[in-house]
């Protein structure tokens, strides 16, 4: 759809240049014409994802029209009621809260040097000792440079809370 109003949107530009360039006013209608039907595509495009409900994934993220998941199969479970052909690993778990950082706490802690462990693929850094990282494969990296990338910090170990109180019971 977008591509439709992105011709639509050119053809617009292009009927414009010969209403500008001579005195006829048809071109004119015609760049508007074309303008109005790239608004009428995005509308119905609009109108067709709101009507599709929301898009898989998490919430705030933006999604390609080519970035959409078929749709989840439910799986009857067994008698037990466990459904034994859904594998549970470690690196399948929720992901931990974000933690809440204090203002003060922030400004600490993006000036550190202090290791941190990230995980592949997922957003939050953790302390070492964090338990959700038990099992997972981890890397480290200064805080200050996860930040950078965009790592937030786990609520589980809470690393900024406990990097700036560290930080602050060196420096007294």
């Amino acid at each position: 759809m977008l591509y439709i109003v992105l011709l639509l949107v050119l053809a617009a530009l292009g009927l414009l240049v010969p209403a500008l360039t001579s005195a006829q006013t048809h071109w004119a209608w015609l760049s508007v014409g074309a303008s109005a039907a790239a608004a009428l595509v995005l509308v119905w495009d609009w109108w067709l994802r709101r009507r599709s409900g929301p898009t898989p994934g998490a919430a705030g993220a933006t999604a390609e029209p080519g970035d959409r998941q078929p749709p989840a199969v439910d799986h009857p479970a067994d008698e037990d009621g466990v459904d034994d052909d859904a594998p549970v690993s470690p690196d399948q778990a929720t992901e931990p809260e974000e933690e809440d950082t204090d203002a003060a706490d922030l400004l600490i802690v993006a000036e550190l040097a202090d290791e941190i462990r990230v995980v592949d693929e997922r957003p939050r850094y953790h302390l070492a000792a964090c338990t959700w990282l038990d099992g997972r494969a981890s890397l480290g990296l200064p805080v200050s440079e996860a930040r950078q990338l965009g790592f937030t910090p786990c609520a589980v170990c809470r690393p900024d809370s406990t990097l700036a109180a560290r930080n602050r019971a060196a420096g007294a």
